[in-house]
């Protein structure tokens, strides 16, 4: 598929608390779904939407993530000489125009001081931000066309940032940013299986982490992104609010009053690999997968 958007930032500084003791010597993201890490799913689907610049972002106690998209020249001839050409050659996956590159945050401010670390090297490109806790189900989508690829597509056809969102039961909302739609704009109805065709529409702005009562529509925010270059100008003058962080949701509001912003919602359905009950039910699900034959 053709693109303008070749560039994808992928937050990976956090700690993992919600995954102690997992996570304690082993970064979260590199923590196993079926014989894979959490992260090789985030960054394939990237690959698949036509991403060709991945920037980690990341502190130096995340440099694991960055060796293992690198090439280990001792491992692989170790291989090649016993013989294990099929083994070396799934372990250098990365095709060749697909680049990974790494930055460090420096400061612990948030979601939104970790998307603006990347600006020296995203530069003035439109871009994508896929959140690596949230792995989305790559058995029963075509990563090629749905969410991210369609957020992409969208963006292109009307240039409007767009942010995946998808339906979530009352008990959850107050865990996720919720939507807000624009007036006269009703939620979609969204079947059991999620299934259904991704779809882009305006929204007025988000409130994160609402109590039920307050909250304005069902629509989670997933973790996926697709942004127009000007959230960067944003971030820059955004003051750090809720626990002394630059809130991403203060940013978009931002861009939503001047250029618009639309969610899509989502197809298909995630998992939460950064929470221990969603991660072990993921694993479960991704290994059976595996051994069926599903790759």
């Amino acid at each position: 598929m053709t693109t303008s958007i070749s560039h994808a930032v992928i937050p990976v500084a956090g700690f993992g608390t919600r995954m102690l003791p997992l996570s304690k010597s082993v970064p979260k993201e590199l923590l196993p779904l079926g014989n894979k890490p959490a992260i090789h799913y985030v960054i394939e689907e990237a690959i698949a939407a036509g991403i060709k610049h991945i920037i980690l972002v990341g502190h130096a106690q995340k440099s694991a993530i960055e060796n293992y998209f690198d090439v280990n020249a001792e491992l692989d001839t170790q291989l090649r000489q016993k013989g294990k050409d099929d083994l070396a050659d799934s372990l250098n996956w990365l095709p060749s125009d697909v680049s990974v590159s790494m930055i460090r945050q420096g400061k612990p401010l948030g979601l939104g001081h970790a998307v603006l670390a990347a600006r020296p090297i995203v530069g003035d490109h439109n871009f994508a931000v896929l959140l690596p806790d949230v792995v989305l189900n790559p058995f029963i989508t075509d990563l090629s066309q749905d969410n991210l690829a369609f957020m992409i597509d969208a963006f292109n056809h009307n240039q409007q940032s767009q942010i995946l969102v998808d339906q979530v039961a009352d008990s959850d909302v107050h865990k996720y940013g919720i939507a807000k739609l624009c007036e006269g704009q009703s939620a979609p109805t969204i079947n059991q299986n999620k299934l259904l065709k991704n779809k882009s529409f305006g929204v007025a702005g988000f409130v994160e982490k609402p109590n039920l009562k307050d909250a304005p529509s069902r629509l989670a925010v997933v973790g996926r992104y697709v942004f127009d270059n000007r959230i960067f100008d944003y971030l820059a003058t955004t003051q750090p609010s809720v626990g002394g962080e630059i809130q991403l949701t203060d940013a978009i509001d931002a861009l939503i009053s001047t250029s618009g912003v639309q969610v899509t919602t989502m197809t298909g359905d995630s998992f939460d690999a950064g929470d221990m009950t969603s991660y072990m039910q993921a694993f479960i699900y991704f290994a059976k997968q595996q051994l069926a034959g599903n790759q």
